[in-house]
C-alpha cells in the first residue's frame, strides 16, 4: 500500500529529516519519503496498518511543527488561501511583538522608568513572538528529542532572561522569527521556480467521438482515438499526426528554443506548444505512459535519490548540535571555576553559543540547491533522476560512447552496390531488401529505401534475427543471408571483402556468395564540439564502442578526436568491454557510457552513470539510464556536466558560508567579542543568505 500525504506549510528541512526518519520507524511501515518542494510524504505500508497511519502521521508531523496542515492526497485544498493566511498572521505577530520591544526599549532606555514597566512589555513580546517556539521544545522534550532549534532557542533566551539580559531575550527570538519568515519567503519562492519548471501538465483534451469534439482530462482519452491541437494548446498525449501541418515549440521538453516542424504521419509528444494550424492527431500513449507524465515523475522524484553530500550534512547536523551544546553547557561552567570568573559572563557566552549552532543554513540550502540543479537541467532538455547521479557527473573522468545514434546521426544511406559475378546491382538490392524486410534496425531500413518498390511480404519465410550477425530469411524457397563478415565466416561462405570506409552488408543467396552493399552514417554536426569541451570540462578519457567493423570505427575516432575504440563487438561484449575499462579508471572517479538507451540497456545500467541519448520517447531508456538526454545532440552532454558542476560550485559555497561564519562568532563567542545580535545573524542571517545562493542555479 502506498499513501501520499501533503504537508501543507512544511518549509524546514530539518523538520523534513525528522519527519521522514520518524514515519519510516512505525510499524508496519516499509519506507518513507518526505519531498520538501512538493511538500509531500509518501510512505510504502502494509495494509493493515492503513487505518491507523493518518492518525499516526499526523502525530508526528504536528510534534515538529504544530502549524502544517496534513491531508490526505485525495483531499488536497487549496494552496493558495492557506499560505496567504499563515502569511498573514506571521506578519501580524512578527508586527505585534516588534513594537512590544521597541516599547521596552523606549521605556528602559530613554524614559528610564522603572523595570516592572518595561519588563513587562519585554516579556509580552517575548510571548508572542517565541511561545509557540518553548511549546514546541516542551513538547519534543516529553517525546525525548532534545537537541533542536526549538530547544536551542528557548534555551538561549529563558537564560538571558534569568541572568537580567531582557532586551536581547526578545531580540533572539524577534530576529529568529523575522529570519523564518523570510527563509519560508526563500524556500516557496524557490519551491515556485521549480514548480514553473515544470509546468508542462496539460489541463485538457479535445478528444473527437462520434464526430464531436468533446473537452475532457487527459487520462479519459484512450489509445488510437483523435484528439485535435488547436493554436496555442499544448499538445496532451504523445500521438502522430494524422491531419494538419503546424510548428510547435519544443522548449520545454528539450530546452530548443527552434520550433520544430510537423506534418502528416510525424510523432508528437505531448508537453510541446502547438503553434500555428490545426492538427489532428491519433494517440499512442496513455497518460500515465506519456512523455510528460514521464518527464513530471523523474524530476518530481529525483529528491529521493539523495546524493552523498545530502546524506553527510544530514548525519553531521544530528551530531553538531548535541556537540555545541555540551560545548556550551563547559564554556558555562568550568571557566568560572578554574578562573573565579563571573558566573553571567560565561553563562552569556554559552548563551550564544547555542544561537548559533543550529544547522538549518545547511540542512535547508543543499538540498534545495540540488533539485535546484535538477530543475534547471530539465530545463536546457536533461533529465536526472536523483541528485546522486547529478553530483556523480562531477567526478566522471571516463565516457564510453554507443557509436550509432550517439556520435552519429543513426542515417543510414546506400552508398554503393557490389554485386558478385552472375549478379546485378538490381538483383542484389532486391534480395537484401526482402531478407531485411521484418527488420527495425536502420541498416535494414536504408537498405528497402534505396530499394524502393513494393516488397511481396508472402514471399518471405522463415525470417531470423541472428544477434550481431545479421538476417536469414527464405524467399521463394531460396535461403538469403544479409550481414557482416561474421555471418559469411561462421556460415563457411567465401565472400570478397570491402576495403571501403562504411558499413558493409554482405548478401549470401542458398550459400553462394551475391555481393555487398555498402552504407553510410554521417557524424553528428556536434560531436566533434562535445568531445573537445568535455577534454576541457576534465574527462581525461574517452572511448568508442561498437559493431561497426575496424575501418569505419577508426576513421570516425580519428575524425572525433577518441582516444580509445573497440570494433566488431556484439551486445554482449559491450558489457564486458565496460568493465574491463572501469578496472583501469582511478578508484575515486565515474564511468559514464552514452547511448541510444533501447539497444544499450544492460550496459547503461552497469556505468556509474548511464546517460540515454535521445531517448525522451523511449521507456527502455528512462528504465535503464540515470540521465536522459531529450535530444540527439551530444553536446547536451556537455550541458549536463556544467550545471552538475554550477551545482557543486554552490552547494560548496554554502557549506564553506556556513559553517565559516558559524565558527568564526562560536569564537567570538567564546572570547566574549560577540552579542546575541551577531548569534542571530550567524544562525538566522547565514541561513537566508544560504537559500539565496541556492536560487540561483535555477537561473543557470
Amino acid at each position: 500500500m502506498e499513501k501520499t500525504y501533503i504537508l501543507r506549510g512544511l518549509n524546514c528541512a530539518n523538520c523534513a529529516a525528522k519527519i521522514e526518519k520518524e514515519a519510516r520507524e512505525l510499524e508496519g511501515v516499509h519506507s518513507s519519503h518526505v519531498d520538501l518542494v512538493k511538500q509531500t510524504l509518501k510512505i510504502q505500508a502494509d495494509e493493515s496498518v492503513d487505518s491507523s497511519l493518518s492518525h499516526q502521521v499526523e502525530e508526528i508531523v504536528h510534534s515538529h511543527e504544530p502549524d502544517i496542515i496534513v491531508l490526505d492526497a485525495a483531499a488536497e485544498s487549496s494552496e493558495d488561501v492557506e499560505e496567504s493566511g499563515h502569511q498573514q498572521t506571521t506578519l501580524w505577530r512578527l508586527f505585534i511583538g516588534a513594537l512590544l520591544f521597541i516599547i521596552g526599549i523606549v521605556l528602559q532606555e530613554v524614559m528610564a522608568v522603572s523595570l516592572p514597566i518595561s519588563l513587562s512589555f519585554f516579556l509580552l513580546a517575548y510571548l508572542i513572538l517565541g511561545g509557540d517556539v518553548i511549546m514546541r521544545a516542551a513538547r519534543n522534550i516529553a517525546k525525548g528529542r532534545v537537541f533542536d532549534e526549538n530547544f536551542l532557542m528557548s534555551i538561549s533566551t529563558i537564560g538571558a532572561l534569568i541572568i537580567g539580559e531582557y532586551p536581547e531575550a526578545v531580540a533572539v527570538m524577534l530576529f529568529y522569527q523575522i529570519g523564518e519568515y523570510f527563509q519560508d519567503m526563500a524556500v516557496n519562492r524557490s519551491r515556485k521556480s521549480i514548480a514553473d519548471l515544470m509546468d508542462i501538465r496539460p489541463d485538457y483534451a479535445t478528444v473527437i467521438r462520434e464526430g464531436e469534439h468533446i473537452v475532457v482530462s487527459p487520462e479519459n482519452v484512450s489509445i488510437d482515438e483523435m484528439i485535435l491541437v488547436k493554436p496555442g494548446e499544448r499538445v496532451p498525449l504523445d500521438g502522430v499526426v494524422i491531419q494538419g501541418e503546424s510548428m510547435l515549440d519544443t522548449r520545454a521538453l528539450t530546452g530548443e528554443s527552434v520550433p520544430r516542424k510537423v506534418s502528416e504521419g510525424d510523432e508528437i509528444l505531448s508537453g510541446c506548444i502547438n503553434q500555428q494550424g490545426v492538427l489532428t492527431v491519433q494517440v499512442t500513449r496513455t497518460f500515465e505512459t506519456s512523455t510528460v507524465s514521464k518527464i513530471i515523475d523523474l524530476v518530481e522524484n529525483a529528491s529521493s535519490h539523495k546524493a552523498p553530500t545530502e546524506n553527510f550534512i544530514t548525519t553531521f547536523a544530528r551530531y553538531y548540535t548535541p556537540v555545541v551544546v555540551i560545548l556550551a553547557l563547559l564554556l558555562a561552567v568550568i571557566p568560572p571555576l578554574l578562573f573565579s570568573g563571573e558566573w553571567n559572563d560565561w553563562v552569556y557566552r554559552a548563551l550564544i553559543f547555542l544561537v548559533i549552532s543550529c544547522p538549518c543554513a545547511l540542512v535547508i540550502s543543499i538540498p534545495l540547491t540540488f533539485f535546484g540543479g535538477i530543475g534547471a537541467a530539465s530545463k536546457h532538455g536533461v533529465l536526472v533522476k536523483g541528485s546522486n547521479y547529478l553530483e556523480a557527473l562531477n567526478h566522471v573522468e571516463t565516457i564510453v560512447f554507443d557509436k550509432t545514434g550517439t556520435l552519429t546521426q543513426g542515417v543510414f544511406e546506400v552508398q554503393a552496390i557490389y554485386p558478385a559475378e552472375g549478379y546485378s546491382e538490381d538483383d542484389l538490392l532486391h534480395w537484401a531488401a526482402e531478407a531485411e524486410y521484418y527488420s527495425n534496425h536502420p541498416i535494414a531500413q536504408s537498405i528497402i529505401n534505396a530499394y524502393d518498390q513494393e516488397i511481396d511480404s508472402t514471399r518471405i519465410s522463415n525470417y531470423q534475427e541472428l544477434s550481431g550477425h545479421g538476417v536469414s530469411a527464405v524467399i521463394d524457397q531460396c535461403t538469403v543471408l544479409a550481414g557482416n563478415h561474421k555471418l559469411m565466416t561462421s556460415e563457411e561462405i567465401r565472400y570478397e571483402q570491402c576495403t571501403q570506409a562504411g558499413t558493409k552488408v554482405y548478401i549470401a543467396v542458398d550459400g553462394n556468395y551475391a555481393g555487398c552493399i555498402l552504407i553510410a552514417d554521417q557524424v553528428k554536426e556536434d560531436s566533434p564540439l562535445a568531445i573537445e569541451q568535455l577534454k576541457q570540462a576534465g574527462v581525461t578519457k574517452t572511448v568508442m564502442l561498437t559493431g561497426d567493423d575496424e575501418t569505419i570505427s577508426h576513421a570516425i575516432s580519428e575524425k572525433l578526436g577518441i582516444d580509445e575504440y573497440y570494433a566488431q563487438l556484439l551486445p554482449e561484449d559491450k558489457v564486458t568491454k565496460l568493465e574491463e575499462i572501469e578496472r583501469h579508471k582511478r578508484p575515486d572517479s565515474k564511468l559514464a557510457f552514452v547511448g541510444d538507451g533501447i539497444n544499450d540497456a544492460p550496459v547503461l545500467a552497469r556505468a556509474d552513470v548511464g546517460i540515454a541519448m535521445g531517448g525522451l520517447g523511449s521507456d527502455a531508456a528512462i528504465e535503464a539510464a540515470d540521465v536522459v538526454l531529450m535530444t540527439d545532440e551530444p553536446m547536451k552532454l556537455v550541458e549536463a556536466m556544467r550545471i552538475a558542476k554550477e551545482t557543486k560550485r554552490i552547494v560548496t559555497q554554502n557549506i564553506v558560508i556556513a559553517l565559516g561564519v558559524k565558527g568564526f562568532f562560536l569564537i567570538l563567542g567564546a572570547l566574549g567579542m560577540a552579542t546575541m545580535w551577531e548569534a542571530v545573524f550567524g544562525d538566522v542571517g547565514v541561513t537566508v543568505i544560504a537559500v539565496l545562493n541556492a536560487m540561483r542555479i535555477l537561473r543557470k
